[in-house]
């Protein structure tokens, strides 16, 4: 077996994004850039306490940006190890890491696409609409429709909401819908499931338009496999239009 060669990250800063999770602000030593595709995970690597190697993948929640910076976002996990081992971190720790990995790139040549997320299933939607939006001196986007359906249980796990409201607001080819399945009664947005909101929105397209797209969906198995049987069964997508990446 190949030894895949190890990076070292240190943490540069985090914020709370609800109470069990955290963004992460990585910096990669002795490196002007790390270079990624919008999309991809990295592999983490630490040691347990009885000195065995552990590695994780997290996707990076943010666009390549042409310097050494890379962000995360994980919830803390009872009894995981490696969510607790870096949701402990203090700022200036390093971390050892493998990587880019991954095929969760988007396509070319870019057309309209739903990029559709739960939970921390968002993480590599934010690098995505960061790369395509966010460099304003080089934007990316072509133009394109582009669609982000993000759903959660509860109002308190809305990750990045000011960020995608922001980029909606500047960018009328960018459309945002956050639903709750679990809202309050002072809840005034969306309701339901993602799939629901997904199938509401390609109905709004004309008929012919509605199977033009590519659909990029991240999240827990259930909900991936729920709007991949959608799109193919009830939209008549190819298989190949819909790429995802599941967390469990």
């Amino acid at each position: 077996m190949v030894e895949r060669k190890l990076y070292t990250s240190k943490l540069l800063r985090t914020s709370h994004l609800s109470e069990r999770t955290k963004h992460f602000e990585f910096t990669v030593s002795d490196m002007d850039r790390f270079d990624f595709a919008a999309g991809q995970f990295i592999s983490m690597v630490a040691p347990n306490s009885e000195n065995k190697q552990i590695t994780r993948a997290y996707s990076v929640a943010s666009g390549p940006r042409g310097n050494p910076l890379f962000d995360l976002c994980l919830n803390r996990v009872e009894g995981g190890f490696f969510s607790n081992f870096l949701c402990d971190l203090q700022v200036g720790a390093e971390v050892k890491f493998h990587g880019p990995h991954g095929l969760f790139v988007l396509r070319k040549p870019l057309r309209d696409c739903i990029f559709i997320a739960t939970g921390t299933g968002v993480a590599p939607m934010r690098s995505f609409v960061e790369w395509l939006f966010w460099d304003k001196a080089n934007p990316r986007h072509e133009g394109r429709e582009i669609y982000l359906v993000y759903g959660t249980r509860y109002i308190e796990d809305m990750y990045y909401q000011e960020e995608f409201e922001r980029t909606a607001s500047e960018f009328p080819n960018f459309h945002y819908t956050m639903t709750l399945s679990r809202p309050p009664e002072i809840w005034k947005g969306e309701k339901g499931y993602v799939q629901d909101k997904v199938r509401d929105l390609l109905l709004k397209r004309p008929a012919d338009q509605r199977a033009n797209l590519d659909a990029y969906i991240c999240g827990l198995n259930d909900m991936v496999s729920a709007n991949r049987d959608m799109l193919k069964n009830e939209f008549g997508w190819d298989k190949k239009q819909i790429i995802f990446e599941r967390y469990d």
